[in-house]
């Protein structure tokens, strides 16, 4: 059994930045990671034109900034050579391709007991610490439901981790299912490259620019976060207006207390609702509840000889026929373990 005094499990900017700071204290740690490397989502599972949200100030790792070269807001490509600079600078070594299968705390000796499965040798390994740090993000396990349907669609199905870019899709119908950021991006990033995109919106979300985020972030030192969900609102409606009758409603919660509270993040506008408008991306709005669950997932559907508004409109029919109630939004008017 291999004894240190902290076990991290995720080798994301999260455990990155723990085991950095664990290296500043010269205390003995150990990092797991199911990839072949570290920060697999940024490096294997985004898309290409993924920038960070947030000014680069809040996005900082310990004990090593960004290179003054570097813009206001990264990019995936520039984020990546952060983190490869970060590891090589702090010498952060993680034992790559290990799951863990199971994690207990023995009350009697104060230790976790953590076991991992080694994928390249199918062995469980079984390791001891003092303190345990799961560091395996939000959403690391892409989720794609069972769709009726969706098994004999004749088109491509992709979950968001599988897309890059919009050029393969250029004169395509393509049905982008999910409104989180991601999805609202892959849609802006369709549309950029001629693709015929709809895009499923269920529930009310905020949407705020990449400044009014800024401000709220440092608003939110100094005032109540009423007062600045208050103040987003108002600047949201300034900029964007009613996007209602796109069939974009807002929550009744503010932006910061939903993240607060809910963990669900704004959406931060990159020019998505300026093509909404403009009808270059059409709006399937969905009135019915899904799982919870569906809030990490995001489908594209493509379909390469014009077939998929049938197919959209088959599943609309058939969501109907059970009663739940579904809405098209066109023309300005209402018709998505183991660590």
């Amino acid at each position: 059994m291999q004894k240190e005094q902290v076990i991290i499990v995720g080798a994301g900017p999260s455990g990155l930045a723990m085991a950095a700071c664990l290296n500043h204290h010269s205390i003995p740690y150990i990092i797991l990671e199911r990839e072949d490397c570290i920060a697999s989502l940024w490096k294997k599972y985004a898309y290409d034109r993924l920038h960070l949200h947030l000014d680069k100030q809040f996005c900082v790792l310990p004990h090593m900034p960004f290179p003054d070269s570097y813009p206001r807001f990264v990019s995936r490509q520039q984020f990546v050579s952060y983190l490869d600079d970060y590891v090589s600078r702090f010498k952060i070594s993680p034992l790559y391709r290990r799951t863990v299968e199971s994690a207990e705390f023995d009350g009697e000796t104060g230790k976790w007991i953590v076991k991992a499965r080694n994928l390249g040798s199918g062995e469980v390994e079984e390791l001891e610490g003092r303190f345990l740090v799961v560091a395996s993000g939000e959403t690391s396990n892409p989720f794609t439901p069972v769709i009726e349907g969706l098994n004999t669609f004749p088109g491509e199905v992709l979950h968001s981790t599988r897309f890059r870019n919009g050029k393969a899709f250029q004169n395509q119908k393509v049905l982008v299912v999910g409104s989180g950021n991601s999805g609202m991006e892959i849609a802006f990033d369709l549309a950029n490259h001629g693709a015929q995109t709809s895009l499923v919106v269920r529930s009310p979300v905020h949407i705020l620019s990449r400044d009014m985020i800024y401000l709220g972030l440092i608003l939110v030192k100094y005032i109540r976060v009423n007062l600045v969900d208050s103040l987003m609102v108002m600047l949201s409606k300034l900029v964007y207006g009613d996007l209602s009758k796109y069939g974009i409603n807002r929550p009744k919660e503010g932006p910061f207390f939903m993240k607060a509270v809910y963990g669900k993040y704004p959406i931060t506008d990159i020019g998505t609702c300026k093509k909404i408008k403009s009808q270059e991306i059409q709006v399937i709005l969905f009135s019915f509840f899904l799982p919870i669950t569906l809030l990490h997932f995001l489908v594209i559907v493509v379909d390469t000889v014009n077939l998929i508004q049938l197919k959209i409109d088959n599943l609309i029919g058939n969501l109907e026929e059970k009663g739940i109630e579904c809405t098209r939004v066109c023309n300005n008017n209402v018709n998505q373990k183991s660590w």
